[in-house]
């Protein structure tokens, strides 16, 4: 018998000082039954740090053909499309020819850092796509954060990523391993 998502509730506060975005989002996360609660919160963070009236969540790990998180402009099109984890060459290709912005966030330690150096290469000619690093100790701490009702704030300064559930609190820095065009 197949497992249903657990739901999540989440009131995720921004203050961006870097793009001066500062609004509060009532989100309900559906998490995967194969989703951890680390690459729960780090969708969470990634919502936050590309906040804006017209992102959402989309259905996720259950679709091949969507990423984790999209932005699309009033006509319908693909504005951002934001991936997390390892994406293979082919998906990163097939992303960057259907969004005008391409962001992924690759975490988990050491298995990252060797997909990077294998298909980085192979991405230097999309100007189109953003590729950032996140530390496992970073998203490990970030995990322990997680809650069914949840209410984040995170605060954003000079790259710098502040979140913070309840008492709880980390210090999250993401490494550009490749800025936009």
């Amino acid at each position: 018998m197949a497992q249903n998502a657990t739901i999540y509730k989440v009131e995720l506060t921004v203050s961006d000082m870097d793009r001066h975005y500062y609004e509060t989002h009532k989100l309900t996360v559906a998490k995967h039954p194969s989703e951890t609660d680390e690459r729960m919160m780090v969708r969470l963070v990634a919502f936050a740090l590309n906040a804006h009236e017209h992102l959402e969540m989309t259905k996720g790990l259950s679709t091949d053909d969507e990423p984790d998180i999209w932005q699309k402009s009033l006509s319908g099109e693909l504005d951002v499309w934001i991936a997390l984890g390892l994406p293979s060459e082919k998906v990163l290709r097939q992303s960057c020819a259907k969004a005008g912005k391409v962001v992924v966030y690759a975490y988990g330690g050491r298995p990252a850092e060797i997909w990077w150096d294998k298909v980085k290469g192979s991405t230097t000619r999309f100007d189109n796509l953003q590729v950032t690093g996140l530390s496992e100790t970073d998203t490990t701490a970030l995990a322990n954060l997680a809650s069914r009702a949840m209410k984040m704030q995170v605060n954003i300064q000079d790259g710098d990523v502040m979140v913070s559930v309840d008492e709880g609190m980390v210090y999250v820095t993401p490494v550009d391993w490749k800025a936009l065009g």
